[in-house]
């Protein structure tokens, strides 16, 4: 059974997080505080962390330091700061995402099973990738197959919205306008087409990310288009 390791020095947001993972059939262990956690995972095989920031004896962030001296399992961060230099500051210490609270418990576990697939998936690192196979992060598209999967569950697109997924792809990184975007895909000039590409785009995050207002995969960059981001 897939192990979580919960910890929070509030035994309340523990329990409830325990609750929502042993309902997708995850084993929840739990801890209080860092040093407790750290403790853990020296007996432990646990598959992923979620790990407040502030705690008691040992904060989240030295925990998450300690723990990547010699652990590569996925970190999940709790913070009740929501700035952008304290999720820079997460990240930087070695966690693979950050939650800010109050959450919502069905993201959060959404967000733990991305985690969890990605973390089981590295065994399979050295196999070749397919041709016909765009990749980025737990997103990817099988133009062979006209499969889009987000962490190996299928999604469905329409065939619009699957061709405009597979132009970013093949263009990452790259930024397309809304007109670049509509004359690639419905191949004829753009006039007045702002919200016909933008509702596509919203359909299309809805349907890819776990949380559409803070994307990780389409980007747009503001006064200039989108983008399929290259570096998760």
């Amino acid at each position: 059974m897939t192990k979580v390791l919960v910890c929070d020095d509030d035994k309340e947001i523990v329990d409830a997080i325990e609750i929502y993972l042993s309902q997708e059939g995850y084993q929840v262990l739990k801890a209080y505080n860092g040093i407790e956690a750290v403790d853990v995972l020296q007996k432990e095989e646990v598959q992923l962390l979620i790990i407040d920031i502030m705690m008691p004896k040992l904060d989240g962030l030295r925990a998450t330091l300690k723990i990547r001296e010699n652990n590569s399992l996925p970190i999940i961060i709790l913070s009740a700061k929501s700035e952008d230099a304290d999720k820079i500051l997460g990240l930087s210490v070695g966690a693979d995402d950050y939650v800010t609270k109050p959450f919502n418990p069905l993201e959060l576990v959404a967000r733990a099973k991305s985690q969890i697939r990605r973390y089981t998936k590295l065994g399979n690192i050295n196999e070749k990738p397919q041709a016909s196979v765009c990749s980025v992060g737990g997103l990817s598209i099988n133009d062979e197959l006209k499969q889009v999967t987000v962490d190996d569950e299928l999604v469905k697109l329409t065939p619009i919205e699957y061709n405009i997924l597979l132009f970013l792809m093949k263009n990452q990184d790259r930024v397309f306008s809304i007109e670049q975007i509509y004359e690639n895909i419905w191949q004829e000039e753009a006039i007045g087409v702002d919200n016909t590409v933008a509702v596509h785009i919203r359909h299309i995050r809805e349907k890819i990310e776990i949380n559409p207002k803070e994307p990780r995969y389409l980007k747009v960059v503001w006064g200039v288009g989108y983008k399929i981001a290259k570096d998760i």
